[in-house]
């Protein structure tokens, strides 16, 4: 008895599929990262800008997404991108609004000022600290 061959090439395209899927989960790829711990954000921060060291760290409640403070003062929001992590130095461009939910922690609305890494939010500790630096940030400074 012979298979027709559109069953035979159907059967070794599962097979590839399912070893290809096997292999990558072998190999631990994919997946959703977390920003854990302080250390994971100091990485995170260190591949968005080399030489970034964070000081001040608040990391999102679900480790979606952090604010970074080195001792410059400079801000830094992070953000999960897919399977990575991406982050902007935040600048006079950059926005910070708390939301309130009645009977849930506020929140810290945060925009970079680039529309293309869109909005963040972020459930972190003290978001009225986090929002009073970044919108100080727009403030003119005086020598």
């Amino acid at each position: 008895m012979a298979l027709p061959p559109l069953l035979l090439q159907t059967a070794g395209s599962l097979a590839a599929i399912l070893a290809l899927a096997g292999l990558a989960w072998w190999l631990r790829l994919g997946g959703a990262p977390l920003l854990t711990d302080d250390e994971a954000v100091r990485r995170a921060a260190g591949e968005v800008e080399d030489g970034f060291n964070p000081v001040v760290i608040a990391r999102d409640a679900e480790g979606r997404a952090a604010l970074a403070e080195d001792s410059q003062g400079r801000i830094m929001v992070i953000r999960r991108h897919g399977n990575r992590f991406a982050g902007r130095l935040l600048g006079p461009g950059a926005r910070a609004v708390i939301w309130r939910d009645p009977g849930v922690a506020d929140g810290l609305e945060v925009q970079c000022g680039e529309a293309r890494f869109g909005k963040v939010y972020l459930d972190v500790p003290d978001p009225d600290a986090w929002a009073a630096a970044i919108n100080a940030l727009n403030e003119p400074h005086h020598a």
